[in-house]
């Protein structure tokens, strides 16, 4: 008798694939108030799970709690602003129309208003490098220049936890129990390397043995390779 094919026991939620409770269960986002000038307290300074950088938990003066990822250098007892008049300070969030060029800046809006998508990861560190009307041109961690609307908001100075990586993890079982924690497949291995119970590519040949191309609605267990491709192969020269 078969069993189910892996991608099929992960989403079903089984023991082996479940994730920790607790591990996702905090919101990091800008509040939705854009037009009103509020100023916040960091009361306490965690670590989270699904966080690769320390969180800080704001208190703003409407006594309602939020949670902002921590720049370098913050502590408890700091403000941070949030409105449209600009405070630079670290942390403090502003649109990046009111940000001069050459500042470092981070948790970047990639629309107004969708509470910060870019940038946040344990050191990182984005530059604003000009302005051109209505529109921003921003020089990311990957040496990528992107331009997004002026309107965007984003928070001063550099992702804290920057030496998160430096210390060598030397052993499997410890990167094991990083994975698991925040829900993560690991070890990966290739589908040809793997049992044909395991995966559809599976087998003793090393190859496919059939096409990699699958639909869009293929079920869990199909659905891997190239989902739902325009072309296959290598492009003819002229």
């Amino acid at each position: 008798m078969g069993k189910r094919l892996k991608q099929q026991r992960r989403g079903k939620g089984s023991v082996a694939y479940r994730k920790a409770p607790g591990t996702f269960d905090i919101s990091v986002s800008y509040t939705t108030k854009r037009d009103s000038q509020l100023v916040g307290e960091v009361v306490d300074i965690i670590h989270h799970t699904g966080h690769t950088a320390p969180l800080a938990e704001v208190r703003y003066e409407d006594f309602t709690t939020g949670y902002l990822i921590a720049p370098e250098g913050i502590r408890i007892g700091d403000r941070i602003h949030i409105g449209p008049t600009p405070h630079y300070t670290p942390g403090s969030v502003m649109k990046l129309g009111d940000i001069p060029e050459g500042i470092p800046i981070y948790n970047i809006e990639s629309m107004p208003g969708d509470g910060g998508k870019m940038t946040r990861s344990a050191g990182s560190v984005a530059y604003v490098s000009a302005h051109t009307g209505k529109m921003t041109t921003i020089a990311m961690p990957s040496k990528k220049s992107i331009t997004i609307s002026s309107e965007c908001r984003a928070q001063l100075g550099v992702v804290a936890g920057g030496g998160m990586d430096e210390q060598p993890i030397v052993k499997a079982g410890k990167n094991h129990y990083i994975m698991h924690a925040i829900n993560k497949m690991w070890p990966t291995y290739r589908g040809v390397k793997l049992n044909p119970v395991d995966h559809p590519f599976g087998g003793k040949q090393h190859h496919k043995g059939k096409s990699s191309m699958t639909s869009r609605n293929a079920p869990p267990g199909r659905k891997v390779g190239h989902i739902a491709a325009r072309r296959v192969g290598r492009k003819k020269k002229g």
